[in-house]
């Protein structure tokens, strides 16, 4: 007499429910490790057993997946893309809109289709498949959470084969980010870092005075890293050749016309000197 969908509505809410708010999931949930509390056939319950595998998940990591699965329940593939780049998921310099094209053909044959129709993990091993076409780097956090899907997928469709894994996972999501990054959750946040910037207020005279100071001196050193660093390479080289360049016209343009005002040469050879010299310079 256990209510299925009300059961397998349960499982879906508890493993958003550790993914999310207790950032501490069960990463082996498959149906040897599942019992059911009957003592409310109505409100059934879960126990789960062997916490051999877990899976955790940074602060950052739950904020994108969590703007991910929304974005995917609302069908906004374009934030999608932009959420795998702002990640670190995918190269920066990754064309968002080729990455949201390729996305988009994956996603959407699986809507409004209820869970029996579609399988949720294959949906996430294409969606990781195309991801890695844009050179989407390995997430060991990501298998660990995907391969859990699997098992509640599985189990879901034995529980409840009708179960609506969207409309069960979207409203639970929306609530959470509420709750996380809404407005109370900024006061809130606010109240609590406020003995911290106090004391980093106090000190901020004397770091911001030694700082201008170093300025001043020529002693403050900027350090960049990667793909940027390489971008002020390439910029520093190509204004060491500009200057050459210059100071070559330059040098050409007042030779020629010291020569054509002193008569040292004939003139031919010093128009074309100054005609060269002013070729270079527009050219630039």
């Amino acid at each position: 007499n256990v209510n299925m969908q009300r059961l397998s509505e349960n499982g879906v809410e508890i493993f958003f429910t550790q993914v999310f708010k207790h950032n501490f999931f069960h990463a082996d949930m498959h149906p040897g490790n599942i019992f059911v509390d009957t003592s409310n056939p109505e409100q059934p319950g879960y126990i789960a057993i062997d916490f051999g595998i877990v899976g955790s998940l940074t602060d950052s990591d739950q904020n994108y997946l969590a703007q991910n699965f929304i974005a995917f329940f609302n069908r906004d593939y374009k934030r999608v893309a932009q959420l795998h780049v702002e990640s670190g998921w995918v190269p920066e310099d990754t064309k968002a809109h080729e990455f949201e094209a390729a996305i988009r053909t994956v996603c959407e044959p699986i809507f409004d289709k209820p869970l029996k129709d579609i399988s949720f993990g294959n949906f996430l091993l294409s969606l990781f498949n195309t991801a890695r076409r844009f050179e989407m780097e390995v997430q060991p956090q990501l298998v660990l959470l995907q391969k859990t899907i699997f098992n509640i997928e599985g189990l879901g469709r034995q529980l409840y084969p009708d179960l609506d894994l969207w409309q069960t996972a979207k409203p639970f999501l929306e609530d959470w980010m509420a709750k996380k990054y809404g407005p109370l959750a900024a006061v809130e946040k606010l109240r609590e870092q406020l003995p911290e910037m106090g004391e980093a207020v106090q000190h901020f005279p004397q770091l911001a005075f030694s700082t201008l100071q170093k300025l001043s001196e020529g002693k403050l050193v900027v350090q960049a890293k990667g793909k940027q660093l390489e971008k002020i390479q390439e910029q520093l080289q190509e204004n060491q050749k500009e200057t050459r360049r210059l100071i070559f016209s330059g040098s050409l343009l007042i030779a020629s016309s010291i020569a054509l005002s002193l008569g040292l040469q004939p003139e031919w050879p010093a128009w074309i000197g100054v005609g060269l010299s002013l070729y270079l310079f527009v050219k630039r």
